[in-house]
């Protein structure tokens, strides 16, 4: 936990670093401008957000997708859940995480929690009906590999990382723009509440710079969905984690969780996208991913599973 609030604090300095330095390099930093507390403003903003969420994100995601804990399995198949997540915990180095089911067609499991020790495997009531034991074990495989690698407080590191230098370069494109029609700078420095221009510029800056941000995001998790791919492999075997993914290929259903989940599941729905709605996907093309198994194929081993989840 240590580790991650350094990382935290040094990820913010250094963000603020960077943006200090852009607007010196852009000429900002003009007498009577202060542009100090709006990049502390701006960094509190990026940040909060996201790990505001994912502090709270076990809640909300048992409340949106309506998963049931196992506190004490009830049936064979419950306690077959808790007996491989158990199993699979001890392999990857990480605390036991809580184990839910919840009720959905379509075949879908997530990971999510602020730490490692303290996470949530779920898997959708669709997925234990349509795939077998040794598919629905490299499915778990691949959630606890997203526990053990810290893909849930990394991706809200990106996220408030891209959110801050969001709303500090749409300034800086704002002022610059302010600056070259003529316009001063008040009191303040960096000029909330300028003119028609300023605040036009601003608004199409924030929406070109998110959507840009948003591509960075969403490339993060396609890359974290092929290393999770590989340490469910290292945790199930190559063949089931393979197995896994060609039976989400032949059912051909779209994702079923809820829009703000869509990114924590284990199929993203879309297959074969190419193209610009290719770039905004949060899960690779499960032929891709297929494909990528194949070409790397892992064993299974109870000594190095921990080391090639986090490689």
């Amino acid at each position: 936990m240590f580790t991650r609030t350094a990382l935290f604090i040094a990820t913010n300095l250094a963000v603020l670093f960077v943006l200090n330095l852009l607007i010196t390099i852009f000429g900002l930093n003009q007498p009577g401008m202060n542009w100090t507390p709006m990049l502390i403003i701006a960094g509190i903003m990026g940040f909060a957000g996201s790990f505001i969420s994912l502090l709270m994100s076990k809640t909300m995601a048992k409340r949106s997708a309506g998963a049931r804990v196992i506190t004490k399995p009830s049936n064979d198949t419950e306690r077959w859940l808790v007996d491989i997540v158990t199993s699979q915990a001890e392999k990857a180095g990480i605390g036991m995480p809580e184990v839910a089911i919840f009720d959905s067609p379509a075949p879908n499991a997530f990971a999510t929690g602020a730490n490692k020790n303290s996470s949530l495997v779920a898997v959708s009531t669709g997925l234990l009906e349509a795939m077998t034991k040794g598919e629905a074990e490299a499915v778990l495989a691949h959630e606890i590999s997203h526990v053990a690698n810290g893909d849930m407080v990394t991706l809200s590191l990106i996220q408030g990382v891209v959110n801050t230098f969001v709303i500090v370069l749409s300034q800086i494109i704002s002022s610059l723009v302010d600056r070259r029609r003529g316009g001063g700078y008040n009191s303040s420095g960096y000029g909330f509440g300028r003119g028609l221009g300023y605040r036009a510029t601003y608004m199409i800056s924030q929406l070109v710079l998110g959507f840009l941000a948003t591509l960075i995001v969403r490339w993060f998790s396609r890359w974290r969905e092929y290393r999770a791919d590989a340490g469910g492999a290292s945790l199930a075997g190559t063949d089931k984690m393979v197995a896994a993914l060609e039976k989400l290929q032949s059912l051909q259903r779209p994702a079923q969780l809820p829009a703000q989940m869509q990114a924590l599941g284990i199929n993203g729905g879309l297959l074969g996208v190419m193209g610009l709605k290719k770039l905004t996907m949060t899960h690779p093309p499960l032929e891709e991913r297929i494909r990528a198994l194949r070409d790397n194929p892992v064993s299974p081993s109870s000594n190095s599973a921990e080391a090639v989840i986090r490689q």
